[in-house]
């Protein structure tokens, strides 16, 4: 009895702890939310860049364990949750070309990225976290590849500049990839593979299907939902890779386990909601749920950055994330037009 009972004090402490740091967090969520609703634009996007403006607040103060909480606690659990948007059923639907495509694409973007990397002196770490966001989904992609890599120093501003810069090329994908598909003159369903296999994030892949048919939109969804899916073996490949990857090549990383439990926890969900064990009422509201931790997410992270140290990496990433984007894009219009799809 006596032992429940400082359990029970414990937790109230610790929640009293993380109190006004999980509220902080919450309230610039709800506002970034409110701005990408009504003015448009990525609402991970605007979460990150309020939260870089309060920097300050993560260096001391009443609110620095809450915002740790967000950007780790949180996070982990907003991607296991990420699962109720898939199904098997689904992904079989999509037939044989676009899961040869995002097969192709998404481990020879995540290899280049290593290679060119490597021939710009950036780090392994830096150059499979890029290469898999491009590859893959882009911030959500990140945020789940960066909880498997090795936590040193530079993990969390790496994070960052990925989140930012995987989102301005999405945007500016959502733009020119139209275009493209125009002037090649593809039909509805190899430009809505184009789109899908190539546009990093969800929102700029339906927004760019979308505006130029709904059947387009209709393929172009499916196929980055597609995209989504190899999210898991990707993360649980990169996991095995780096679990014997030290901190600054010296220091052991703290995971015991090879395969995180958030990972695990998005596989059983996958499993579930293709079963149909999962309502549809309850996937819809993780779906939601999990839109807000990472929103949470990604304003503890912005948190605990700043403009100063983005621009202090220089220009090499970005010329990295360019290049694994241009890569990508090139690669799975060469294989729509050798295959006459």
């Amino acid at each position: 009895m006596q032992s429940i009972r400082l359990k029970g004090d414990k937790f109230v402490e610790r929640s009293k702890e993380l109190a006004p740091g999980t509220i902080l967090c919450l309230v610039i969520g709800m506002a970034s939310t409110f701005v990408s609703d009504h003015y448009g634009g990525p609402v991970i996007l605007y979460a990150l860049l309020m939260g870089m403006a309060l920097n300050y607040l993560s260096t001391e103060g009443s609110c620095v364990a809450g915002i740790q909480f967000c950007a780790k606690t949180v996070l982990r659990f907003g991607i296991a949750r990420l699962g109720a948007r898939i199904t098997v059923e689904q992904l079989l639907g999509l037939g044989p070309m676009p899961i040869l495509i995002v097969l192709i694409g998404v481990p020879s973007t995540i290899l280049f990225g290593a290679f060119l990397g490597r021939r710009l002196n950036l780090s392994r770490e830096k150059s499979i976290l890029t290469g898999a966001s491009v590859g893959i989904c882009g911030a959500s992609a990140a945020l789940a590849v960066s909880a498997v890599l090795p936590q040193n120093k530079d993990a969390e501003r790496n994070l960052i500049f990925t989140v930012v810069c995987v989102t301005a090329l999405s945007t500016v994908a959502m733009i020119a990839y139209p275009l493209i598909v125009s002037a090649l003159e593809l039909s509805p369903e190899a430009a809505g593979v184009f789109l899908g296999a190539t546009i990093h994030d969800v929102a700029q892949v339906v927004g760019a299907g979308y505006m130029m048919s709904d059947e387009i939109g209709d393929v172009a969804t499916f196929t980055k939902l597609l995209r989504v899916s190899v999210l898991v073996p990707v993360v649980i490949i990169i996991s095995l890779i780096t679990v014997n990857w030290g901190v600054d090549q010296s220091t052991p990383r703290t995971s015991k386990s090879p395969l995180p439990i958030f990972l695990l926890g998005f596989i059983f969900v996958v499993a579930f909601n293709s079963l149909g064990a999962i309502p549809e009422v309850a996937a819809t509201s993780m779906v939601e749920l999990s839109r807000w931790c990472l929103v949470l997410a990604m304003v503890g992270l912005g948190m605990k950055s700043s403009f100063k140290e983005l621009a202090q990496m220089g220009w090499r990433p970005f010329v990295l994330m360019v290049g694994e984007t241009v890569f990508l894009a090139i690669l799975v219009l060469v294989i729509i037009l050798t295959s006459g799809f």
